[in-house]
């Protein structure tokens, strides 16, 4: 409508006065309802190819858009186990810190399990001064069986010496047993030196072995304790939130309430913008904001992200070959933007829903390269009908209220 009044301003009107002053011509005598469009059609056909001209260069140059929201990102309030609640440490809407406990769950059968582990902790080491003892024991048996097949060996040797030397005190019958016996007392020794060996290896690598897995043990049964303490993880405000000692939670089917961070999102909005903008919209324009919950007040912003994709074209592989025709509604531009001034969107909810502009400018171009008049006329049209939108959002920001509270009977 403002367009069009504009438009009819430099249009409709000039025809009309010199139908009236230059021609004589009279509404209600020559200049009737029936008559209108002959007399006046000059007028009216270049308000009309004028409007339309304006419009298009208004929205094309200068986006707008009415799907702007600040999004954020909650925080699910979940047990890394299930169980039963045991003791709930907070309250609805209340706000918590990083690392405050929230609730708490039922640990006997997990605390059961620390007792467990810290006796196998205990038991594995006891061994080790068990393992000392068969050590001094393998030591001695394998110094007794050395000692023991050493004298076998003497006595063979003498044995041996008499056979030689003829004597009538020695016999190859003795000689022979001497050697089985050096042989026995021989394999007697191998035997304490492989369970020495054995003693050694227990000591050096198989204890050393089951206290790291007891220890393991046992630090995953306390983590599995420290598991039934649910902690907030960030700052925020408990929402939804209604445990009771004795409620069953799972992390899968029943989460315990929701945890809404305090600053996430915060001065960021988001906005879908109409595919035929994409090839406008650019990091750096300076735009204009209005939301429901404060609808009086236009906030300069600034884009400081374009999406250089449209969510519409995601797909999932499935049994069935995509059909493009399916996939009839167009996908927007989304743009993130952000107050141009620190502090811009106080007072503004999170999630609010927005309207807002974003301005061509072309006056780098028009102070620095040499353009042609027409190019040069161009941009300074395109850059001054901007006053346009800028006046369109603050009428839009002023029949907010009438528009939710009046005529949609919210």
């Amino acid at each position: 409508m403002l367009e069009l009044l504009f438009c009819a301003t430099l249009t409709v009107l000039p025809d009309y006065l010199y139908r009236r002053f230059a021609q004589g011509r009279r509404i209600g005598h020559e200049i009737t309802l029936f008559s209108v469009w002959y007399e006046l059609r000059y007028g009216l056909t270049a308000c009309l190819l004028l409007t339309i001209s304006l419009i298009t260069v208004v929205f094309y140059y200068h986006p707008s858009s009415t799907d702007v929201s600040s999004y954020f990102r909650t925080v699910t309030i979940l047990s890394e186990r299930p169980g039963r609640v045991k003791e709930v440490f907070v309250t609805n809407n209340q706000i918590l810190q990083a690392g405050d406990p929230i609730f708490s769950l039922e640990d006997d059968t997990q605390r059961a399990a620390v007792d467990s582990a810290r006796a196998r902790v205990a038991e594995t080491e006891a061994e080790f001064s068990m393992v000392e003892a068969e050590l001094a024991a393998s030591k001695g048996a394998v110094d007794q069986a050395a000692f023991s097949v050493k004298q076998a060996q003497e006595e063979l040797a003498v044995q041996q010496e008499l056979l030689a030397r003829g004597s009538g005190a020695a016999s190859q019958r003795e000689v022979d047993r001497l050697a089985n016996v050096v042989a026995g007392r021989q394999g007697a020794l191998d035997s304490a030196q492989a369970n020495l060996l054995s003693v050694e290896t227990r000591k050096s690598v198989l204890l050393p072995a089951q206290i790291a897995s007891a220890n393991a043990a046992l630090r995953e049964a306390e983590v599995a304790v420290q598991k039934s303490v649910v902690y907030a993880s960030i700052q925020g405000e408990v929402q939804q939130f209604a445990l009771q000692p004795g409620d069953l939670v799972n992390p899968i089917l029943r989460p315990a309430g929701i945890l809404v961070p305090r600053e996430v999102g915060a001065e960021q909005f988001l906005a879908g913008f109409n595919q035929i903008s994409a090839q406008v919209l650019k990091v750096g324009m300076i735009g204009e904001m209005t939301c429901l919950s404060m609808p009086f007040k236009i906030i300069p912003m600034q884009v400081n992200w374009v999406q250089d994709f449209l969510p519409s074209g995601q797909f999932r592989p499935s049994d069935q070959i995509i059909d493009v025709q399916d996939r009839a509604r167009p996908g927007t531009v989304s743009v993130r933007m952000a107050p141009l001034f620190k502090g811009g969107a106080d007072g503004i909810p999170r999630g609010s829903k927005c309207i807002a502009n974003v301005y061509t400018s072309n006056h780098e171009r028009l102070a620095t390269e040499d353009l042609p008049l027409g190019t040069w006329l161009f941009l300074h049209m395109v850059d001054t009908v901007g006053l346009v939108h800028a006046l369109i959002l603050r009428i839009q920001a002023l029949l907010l209220p009438v528009q939710t509270l009046v005529l949609s009977g919210h």
